[in-house]
């Protein structure tokens, strides 16, 4: 089977996202307009018969003074990853990238590798041995993963290397948290939380927490609670500016595709959190919080909330994204980990994130300039 990669229209590329159980968020047309930065365009796979049988959206940011562009398919692109012939998928994406100028191609494919189960995730953070994720044991793997990785290889992509904080650096995580719902009734998701998180969502249920959800006029009050959060865990902040982008955008495309919710207690916005949605996959996407009154549980009765509403709208997985990969004691990401393992979920890990060089010199130019910043 061959294929032919061109561009296609926003509409096209939206339908068939509609057509799938569901795709990563940073794969719907609407994702190009949440970063200005870059320009954003729908590719489509078009078979012998002329059918549309994948869809990609890629970003291209210029180098400066220069007519040429990093092309990047976050989380995608989303074509058949199972397919025997993976060079006639990628092979015709990357002649028309280069012919639109790209000189190197960035990608995540969205195959997933292994799994740890939560009591595997707790056995790993108190093994002081243990210094990594990717270095225990799974509880599950996944042949194919490694068998297409090999392929990849063999047609000259090369995989990013993971960082030492895994999943929030540069690029989207290789490694995350998700709590599988499909089968499953809320009762036995509720069940199935740890015995602290379960004790913490009663907590905030007697404390008088009170979880809504929000509009657009409420993210100032997140953006508050954010930049705090930004401070306390040592991160750099979005501007406001990127919210109120991504609500207006996203709702734009389907309006249950970004939620806001914050949690309340005695008229005071303690944590807030946003959470997307395409198709049965619901992801926990920025959450912030307050130093204040802790002890009331507002970021256990936030989650819940969110967990029971992604339940209630079908979703087949409740995706906490990203978790740091690095198990020792001093890393300040370690009580995350512990926080989303509370969840009795699975720690995920990706392909993670490959390139391609079409032009070997700026790639090479690039990759230096990335490693000085």
């Amino acid at each position: 089977m061959s294929y032919r990669v061109t561009d296609i229209s926003r509409e096209d590329h939206l339908d068939f996202v509609r057509s799938r159980p569901s795709v990563s968020h940073m794969q719907v047309p609407a994702w190009g307009d949440v970063k200005p930065d870059w320009r954003a365009g729908s590719l489509g796979w078009f078979d012998g018969e002329g059918r549309l049988a994948g869809v990609g959206l890629v970003l291209l940011r210029p180098l400066p003074k220069l007519k040429r562009y990093l092309a990047y398919l976050p989380e995608g692109p989303v074509i058949d990853w199972s397919a025997p012939d993976l060079d006639a998928w990628l092979r015709p994406m990357l002649s028309h990238l280069k012919d639109q100028g790209a000189f190197s191609v960035k990608m995540g494919p969205p195959v997933v590798a292994r799994r740890w189960s939560a009591d595997a995730v707790k056995a790993a953070i108190a093994d002081p041995q243990a210094r990594r994720l990717r270095d225990v044991e799974a509880d599950e793997h996944e042949p194919g993963a490694f068998d297409i990785a090999d392929r990849l290889r063999t047609m000259g992509w090369q995989q990013t290397e993971p960082g030492d904080e895994e999943g929030f650096a540069a690029g989207q995580p290789r490694y995350v948290f998700q709590v599988p719902f499909a089968g499953r009734s809320l009762e036995e998701v509720s069940q199935n939380l740890n015995q602290q998180w379960r004790r913490n969502i009663k907590k905030a249920e007697k404390a008088g927490v009170k979880v809504v959800q929000g509009g657009v006029e409420d993210l100032p009050a997140f953006y508050d609670l954010y930049t705090e959060t930004a401070r306390r865990d040592r991160f750099i902040p979005r501007p406001l500016a990127y919210f109120e982008r991504m609500w207006t955008v996203l709702r734009a495309e389907d309006p249950d595709r970004m939620r806001l919710y914050l949690a309340h207690h005695d008229g005071e916005v303690l944590a807030a959190a946003t959470m997307l949605t395409v198709g049965d996959h619901v992801w926990y996407s920025y959450g912030a919080s307050t130093s204040r009154k802790r002890e009331v549980q507002p970021n256990n009765a936030i989650q819940w909330r969110m967990m029971s509403d992604a339940h209630a709208l079908g979703a087949r997985v409740y995706d906490l994204r990203g978790i740091t990969d690095t198990l020792a004691e001093d890393n300040h990401l370690l009580g995350l980990l512990r926080f989303k393992a509370g969840t009795g979920g699975q720690a995920i890990e990706y392909l993670g994130e490959w390139d391609y060089p079409l032009n070997k010199v700026l790639h090479r130019a690039l990759n230096l300039y990335m490693a000085r910043r």
